[in-house]
C-alpha cells in the first residue's frame, strides 16, 4: 500500500518543482517549493503581505480563465512554461512575512490569491480529473485541502488553514464569494488577481455575480421562499446568526429590487441548493 501512495504522489510533482513528501499512517504531506534552483529562502528577502507582486497570477489567470470563471487545466497543464511560472509564483508568496505589518486588505489580497493559485496548482496536479473530491481522502491518503501546503515565513499552510485559521479571522465575509475551490459549486474564479486598491470592488462584483446565478439563488416572491446555495449553509454564521439576518446583510447585491425587498424584511423560508462538485474546467 505504501508504494500504491508513493507512486500516486509522484502523479502530482511538478517538472522542475522541488517537492518534499512526508508519509504517516493516516495521510501524507505535499510541501510546495519553488522550481529547481529559486532561491526562496534568502537571507532578508521577506516582505509584507501587502508588498507582494501578484502580476504573474494575474497574467496567467487573464490567459487560462474566461469570463465566466471556468479555466482551461488541459491547456494549462499542458504548458511547461506556465506551469513553471506558477511554482515561481507560489515561490513569491513564500517569501512573505505574514508577522510583518501590513494592512487588512493587503492581508486579504495575499491570503484570497494564495488559496486560488494554490488550488488550481493542486488541480493541475491530478488534472484531469472530474472533482476536487476526488481527492480529499477523509481517514487514509491524500487530501488536497488539508495535505498540500504552502509555506509562508516560518509556517506552513494547507488550504483548509489558510480559509479557516486565517481568512475566515479577518472580519470579511464576502471571502465566501472569492475563494474557489475548482467546483461548478463555488464561485466563479476572476479573471484578474485581487490587489488591494481594487479590493473592494472585486468583492462587490463578486456577490452580485453570486447571487445572480440561480444555481446560486433562486427565489419564490409569492410564497416568501428563498433557496441559497449551501455555502450560506456552511458559513452563514460568518455573516449573521440565522439564515434570514445573513441574507438580508447582503440585500444590496441581491438581482432585482423585489428580492432585495423581500430578503432586506428577514420574513422568508430558506433551504439550500445541492452543492455542485464537478470540476471548473472549460
Amino acid at each position: 500500500m505504501r508504494k500504491l501512495v508513493l507512486v500516486t504522489a509522484a502523479a502530482i510533482l511538478g517538472v522542475g518543482s522541488v517537492v518534499y513528501l512526508a508519509w504517516s499512517a493516516q495521510h501524507r504531506e505535499v510541501v510546495v517549493d519553488g522550481p529547481a534552483g529559486s532561491q526562496t529562502s534568502e537571507a532578508g528577502s521577506h516582505v509584507p503581505l501587502d508588498q507582494v507582486d501578484h502580476s504573474a497570477w494575474d497574467r496567467l489567470l487573464k490567459k487560462y480563465v474566461n469570463q465566466d470563471g471556468m479555466v482551461n487545466y488541459a491547456a494549462w497543464k499542458a504548458s511547461e512554461t506556465d506551469r513553471a511560472a506558477l511554482k515561481e509564483y507560489l515561490a513569491t508568496l513564500s517569501q512573505a512575512d505574514p508577522d510583518a505589518k501590513t494592512t487588512k486588505e493587503g492581508k486579504l489580497v495575499f491570503w484570497i490569491n494564495a488559496y486560488n493559485a494554490l488550488t488550481v496548482y493542486g488541480i493541475l496536479g491530478v488534472y484531469p480529473t472530474r472533482s476536487i473530491r476526488d481527492h480529499t481522502a477523509k481517514v487514509f491518503g491524500y487530501n488536497i485541502w488539508k495535505d498540500l501546503l504552502l509555506p509562508v515565513g516560518d509556517k506552513k499552510y494547507s488550504l483548509d488553514a489558510i480559509e479557516n485559521q486565517v481568512l475566515r479571522k479577518l472580519g470579511e465575509p464576502r471571502i465566501h464569494f472569492a475563494i474557489v475551490c475548482a467546483s461548478i459549486g463555488c464561485p466563479r474564479l476572476r479573471n484578474e488577481a485581487y490587489t488591494p486598491a481594487k479590493l473592494e470592488a472585486q468583492l462587490a462584483d463578486n456577490t452580485r455575480d453570486f447571487f445572480g446565478r440561480p444555481k446560486n439563488l433562486r427565489v419564490d416572491l409569492a410564497n416568501r421562499r428563498v433557496q441559497m446555495s449551501s455555502i450560506l449553509d456552511w458559513f452563514g454564521k460568518d455573516f449573521a446568526p440565522t439564515p434570514q439576518k445573513a441574507l438580508a446583510s447582503l440585500a444590496e447585491y441581491m438581482p432585482d429590487e423585489a428580492t432585495k425587498r423581500l430578503v432586506a424584511s428577514g420574513d422568508f423560508s430558506v433551504s439550500y441548493l445541492d452543492y455542485d462538485w464537478s470540476l471548473n474546467k472549460q
